[in-house]
């Protein structure tokens, strides 16, 4: 689950949690790598929700898209507004140093696994949860990097609200 402050990593099975980790890396830290990046290439000072809506619209990992969005913010040298053109590959570039903190979490949570539940982890995959997990592209590099088939769940910003909610619901059966 990557939200916007933390990123939760765990195993689950039977009713409770096997392996976890929590990082304070997730979405925010995203958009902070891209208020540095153009800071740095551009001379540009942007916001948080520019930030957040250019990783929205072409954000990505890979850096495979040939997509651009138009910028505007204030010029670091004049003071005054300017627009410049960013590339989805400028934000694969600007993610890069932090999808990478994720991917070691995941590593690591995989390898406190024990060895059963690894390999039904391998058969039926990673899901991913949170808005976070919507940058293009952050499913493939994990699968990439860990060999396991990952997806993006279908409603990845509220699924993980909704299935706390079900599972208020059976309280009693979960361990500690």
């Amino acid at each position: 689950d990557i939200g916007g402050g933390t990123t939760d990593v765990a195993v689950t099975a039977l009713g409770g949690v096997v392996a976890s980790a929590c990082l304070a890396t997730a979405g925010d830290q995203f958009d902070q790598a891209l208020i540095q990046y153009v800071r740095q290439h551009h001379d540009l000072l942007i916001g948080a929700r520019t930030a957040q809506a250019v990783k929205e619209a072409i954000g990505q990992v890979a850096g495979e898209g040939e997509e651009s969005a138009a910028v505007k913010g204030r010029c670091l040298t004049s003071g005054l507004p300017r627009q410049i053109t960013l590339t989805a590959q400028e934000t694969a570039e600007a993610f890069g140093p932090v999808a990478e903190v994720i991917v070691a979490a995941v590593h690591r949570v995989l390898e406190r696994t024990p060895p059963e539940l690894v390999a039904d982890i391998a058969n039926n995959g990673i899901v991913m949860t949170g808005g976070g997990s919507l940058v293009d592209g952050f499913d493939k590099l994990i699968t990439a990097r860990t060999g396991i088939h990952t997806v993006v769940a279908e409603n990845a910003i509220s699924c993980v609200a909704i299935g706390t909610g079900k599972s208020l619901d059976s309280v009693h059966e979960m361990n500690d």
